[in-house]
């Protein structure tokens, strides 16, 4: 599979569970762990369902793919405002179910950067079909680091002009410099430097290979 997503069942308006049926915490870790191990190269999403500790636990198990700044509500983010900046309240009497991490966008990305993780915001393999086993052809030999890593950098360089909040910014800033010196390719290398140049200065968008 190329994505593998992890949905606890939730408390949510209308429906009544048997506890039970509940994944346990401990349990739920023991599964993420063991399917990362058993599927090294698919990508693993923990979504805002789950509570900020778990999902910043889960992300050292491998975890790639997250949300954050969610709103389940109806028109909720119409109501509340941008979601980038906002901490999202869930109001079961309108939403599907209750979020456990309602953290925005800014606060996780601030706290991706903070435990060395680069937030990608990259959407280059779904746009190209490099998907299932085209994916593997890549990922297998190592070769889709060549394309993942530069697609990250600029991405969140695209994140950090747009959106970021001026602490976000600085810190993610270090981040990329730091990110662009350990880039093994100089070719590659000068390719993201480059496009880093047109995107902070001369205001590009949407740079991916």
């Amino acid at each position: 599979p190329h994505t593998i997503s992890f949905p606890r069942l939730k408390a949510a308006q209308g429906v009544n569970f048997d506890p039970k049926w509940f994944v346990s915490d401990p349990d739920f870790l023991r599964l993420v762990a063991i399917l990362r191990l058993s599927v090294p190269y698919t990508g693993m999403i923990c979504t805002a369902r789950e509570p900020a500790h778990i999902r910043d636990t889960v992300l050292s198990f491998g975890i790639s793919q997250i949300d954050a700044g969610s709103n389940l509500d109806l028109g909720g983010y119409a109501e509340q405002g941008d979601a980038t900046v906002v901490e999202q309240k869930t109001h079961l009497d309108k939403a599907q179910f209750e979020l456990g991490d309602t953290r925005s966008l800014d606060t996780m990305v601030g706290k991706l950067v903070d435990n060395g993780y680069i937030p990608s915001f990259c959407t280059s393999c779904y746009r190209t079909g490099r998907t299932g086993e085209v994916f593997m052809e890549y990922a297998i030999p190592g070769f889709i680091q060549k394309l993942c890593t530069p697609n990250a950098i600029t991405t969140f360089q695209e994140y950090l002009c747009d959106r970021a909040s001026p602490a976000v910014r600085a810190s993610g800033e270090r981040m990329i410099a730091e990110e662009v010196a350990k880039i093994p390719d100089e070719g590659v290398k000068k390719m993201v430097a480059e496009r880093l140049v047109l995107i902070r200065e001369q205001g590009k968008r949407d740079l991916y290979v």
